[in-house]
């Protein structure tokens, strides 16, 4: 049998794109149409010379045909990647993703380009990017919400937020800021707790973003820590939680640094303590929740960057050596820093075990506050 019958009935077997396909059989095709003596001639012999050769068509015919091959990887990546972020332009999803654009362009030699899918608290950017081909040129912004939160808080989601992606690396660690009003009387975390205390049900703090948001599930584990009973408003934004905050009808906000920042050296906020395990470089003054009162409070958004699963792992490998070079320069620690976020590389395997252990600890507060999935 001619090896490009070999070749050909091959690929329709395993299913290769429809192009190859027809361009390997156009080949077989005018092989047979050679004159019947230059294709019989005399009876050949088999020879390991003849394998070899059959052996190096059908490599190369895989290699040719699959996407996923290493001499696929290897060429990686010769055209722009995409970059979902599954929220609108301008939150701190956004931002981080723009800071690390310019820098994975130059690492790999391709644009990176920046595309925004917000809309139903992320999920319609992450469905995107679990149904687009794992070939590397399509990746995701992932975060708390999107891969540790919507899991627990939805039923039914249109894709399994790990089954459907493969761990590239993580990116920040983005601590929040307790803010309140002027008008309340307290000047410290526990002063605050202590007032709560005291007009249980009555005050309130904002969520942007409503249930399962950042400024919501600092809120909750705020509440079961210090024991105190706050009223949860959620609004569909951060800023127009911001804009009652600021306006007094809401008293508590937990809110990302960098919105809250301006607001508080304007003294239109009073900023009590920042959620992380440590200090915040932007505010160096400004005690953790742990040093003003609630010893072992620690609230944090991670942000990595995902792909759609089968992503060859040759892929995976590039892309995270790229990150994990870029968030080692001094320029985007600082970058970074600016908007209250700790620069954190991982390996993938890393990023893929902080997800399911992130998952399972918010599972604890939300069963403790009494959320349940939609």
């Amino acid at each position: 049998m001619s090896w490009l019958l070999v070749v050909t009935r091959f690929c329709r077997n395993v299913g290769a794109s429809c192009h190859n396909y027809r361009s390997i059989r156009l080949l077989a095709a005018q092989h047979r149409r050679r004159p019947l003596a230059a294709r019989r001639g005399r009876k050949q012999r088999s020879s390991p010379m003849k394998h070899i050769t059959i052996y190096r068509a059908l490599s190369f015919a895989v290699f040719w045909i699959f996407p996923g091959a290493p001499a696929h990887a290897q060429n990686y990546p010769n055209k722009p990647i995409r970059l979902i972020v599954p929220y609108p332009a301008g939150g701190p999803v956004d931002v981080i993703a723009r800071l690390i654009g310019p820098k994975l362009t130059r690492e790999i030699g391709q644009q990176l380009i920046v595309d925004n899918r917000g809309g139903a608290n992320g999920i319609i950017g992450v469905q995107l990017a679990a149904a687009d081909a794992p070939n590397g040129y399509t990746l995701l912004m992932a975060s708390t919400s999107t891969h540790s939160i919507n899991p627990l808080i939805y039923k039914k989601l249109p894709y399994d937020s790990y089954r459907d992606f493969a761990p590239v690396g993580m990116l920040a660690i983005r601590p929040y800021v307790l803010v309140v009003h002027p008008s309340l009387p307290v000047k410290s975390v526990k002063e605050l707790i202590a007032l709560a205390a005291s007009k249980p049900g009555e005050l309130t703090y904002a969520s942007g973003g409503g249930v399962g948001s950042g400024n919501h599930l600092a809120g909750e584990l705020f509440k079961t820590a210090a024991g105190v009973d706050i009223l949860h408003v959620p609004y569909k934004g951060g800023a127009p939680a911001l804009n009652d905050l600021l306006g007094g009808q809401v008293a508590i906000f937990f809110a990302p640094i960098p919105i809250a920042l301006g607001h508080v050296q304007a003294g239109k906020l009073k900023a009590l303590a920042v959620t992380g395990a440590v200090r915040a470089p932007v505010t160096p003054n400004l005690p953790t929740m742990s040093e003003a009162g609630l010893p072992g409070f620690e609230f944090s958004i991670w942000d990595g960057v995902v792909a759609p699963a089968q992503t060859s792992k040759e892929i995976i490998t590039r892309l995270n050596s790229a990150l994990v070079r870029i968030l080692q320069t001094p320029d985007i620690r600082e970058k970074f820093s600016a908007i209250g976020a700790e620069a954190t590389s991982s390996t993938p395997e890393q990023l893929a075990a902080w997800m399911k252990n992130d998952a399972a600890k918010w599972a604890e507060t939300l069963h403790a506050a009494g959320v349940r999935a939609q």
